[in-house]
């Protein structure tokens, strides 16, 4: 896992060759994607089912390259990474993009009704766009602040990639290369953390996401924490146990999602003739008892903490295990699956929205942070201080959990 973190690293302080080799990476990545959406889907127009958890994967493509010519080319402040996002804009290379593509004010719901542009036009705008951004990058200046544009369009667009694969499998949709690989030699056991002061969030130069930022020290109190994600043989018990069958196990807000669930085992598991199987993008294969248990809500992490008389990390703790493992030579292996933590997705002391306001803000709401990355996620993206946020009860995406010592 330490290359994907130094990619990770390496994406938010790159630039020139280096930028320019990550864009081209993750577009070519973003465009294998596509081609198994095409061969699955093209014959429906592209159509899926209209769900709070999908999206149209034609206006997805669509919303990348507007997202990148929005804040590059269209963008007379890209110079100046902290320019408001409502100066006026240049014109679009595709006509009415704005009324298409822009998540802002083009809701989830209502992307189903649009006349979008065709595959082929589609992807000729990507590429336009992204010539044009290669073009503006050989003049910008090679700082932190002319680059940050540059840094959020390439993040941006491995975090669709991601959604496309979690999306794949929700649909049953193929996709050759993301079998999740098993780690016979990940780390077992836990480990004790000294805990004491310790610096939350970035500090220093490169790219951050708005939500980050705000460095404050936290005190922690001494705590175990389990070396890797739990995997499928340590939370089989629960659900042997009946464990979806008790109240006492699950919080109220959780008891109320079981029971809507009406499913006694997790998302994408079943049994047949007492063995256990899982399915992967639209097949079924044996479960591998040692790899981490994943499409697991905050829900089903709460429920088996209290099964097993433990507890999920704050988000403090996950972090501080993660930098200080990597830094002290401790096994802290992550990345396998995104992880549940205790905590909620709240601003840090000071916070101010960046350009793309309604990346954060809109979102602090409650919901829990999940730290780490999956086996879905882009090197680029994977960071020790990124915090992800989902609602407790998506299982949908490829989330599982690590826990602590009550």
């Amino acid at each position: 896992m330490s290359a994907h973190r130094d990619a990770g690293t390496l994406a938010r302080c790159t630039s020139g060759t280096h930028l320019k080799a990550s864009l081209a990476a993750s577009r070519a990545h973003l465009l294998r994607l596509w081609q198994a959406y095409a061969q699955a889907l093209r014959h429906r127009q592209f159509l899926v089912p209209n769900h709070p958890h999908l999206n149209l994967p034609l206006w997805e493509l669509g919303h990348i390259g507007w997202f990148e010519e929005w804040w590059l080319a269209r963008n007379p402040l890209r110079l100046h990474g902290a320019a408001a996002p409502d100066a006026p804009r240049a014109a679009s290379l595709l006509a009415r993009s704005d009324a298409l593509f822009d998540s802002s004010h083009v809701p989830q719901a209502a992307r189903w009704q649009l006349s979008l542009p065709s595959e082929a036009q589609t992807l000729n705008y990507l590429a336009q766009v992204r010539a044009r951004s290669l073009r503006l990058m050989e003049d910008s200046a090679q700082n932190d602040e002319s680059l940050y544009p540059f840094r959020l369009v390439l993040l941006h667009e491995a975090m669709h990639a991601e959604a496309w694969v979690y999306m794949a499998q929700s649909l049953g949709i193929p996709v050759p290369g993301f079998e999740p690989a098993t780690m016979p030699a990940a780390p077992q056991g836990t480990w004790h953390c000294e805990g004491g002061r310790f610096m939350l969030g970035h500090a220093g130069k490169g790219f951050a996401f708005d939500n980050e930022l705000g460095p404050h020290e936290v005190t922690l109190a001494p705590f175990e924490i389990d070396r890797r994600a739990v995997t499928w043989a340590q939370y089989l018990p629960f659900m042997q146990a009946q464990g979806y069958l008790d109240q006492q196990l699950w919080t109220p807000e959780g008891w109320q999602w079981c029971q809507k669930n009406a499913s006694p085992h997790p998302r994408y598991l079943r049994q047949v003739d007492g063995a256990w199987q899982v399915q992967r993008f639209g097949q079924w294969h044996a479960l591998d008892l040692q790899a981490p248990a994943v499409h697991l809500s905050q829900f089903e992490a709460q429920a088996w903490c209290r099964f097993a008389n433990r507890r999920l990390p704050s988000e403090a703790e996950w972090e501080y295990a993660a930098i200080q493992g990597a830094t002290q030579g401790e096994s802290f292996h992550w990345g396998e699956v995104w992880e549940w933590t205790s905590s909620p997705f709240a601003p840090y002391p000071g916070f101010t929205a960046h350009p793309y306001r309604d990346y954060s803000a809109p979102w602090f709401d409650g919901r829990p942070v999940l730290r780490g990355a999956s086996f879905a996620t882009q090197p680029s993206m994977h960071h020790p201080r990124y915090r992800n946020y989902f609602p407790a009860e998506r299982n949908d995406i490829f989330a599982g959990f690590r826990t602590c010592a009550v």
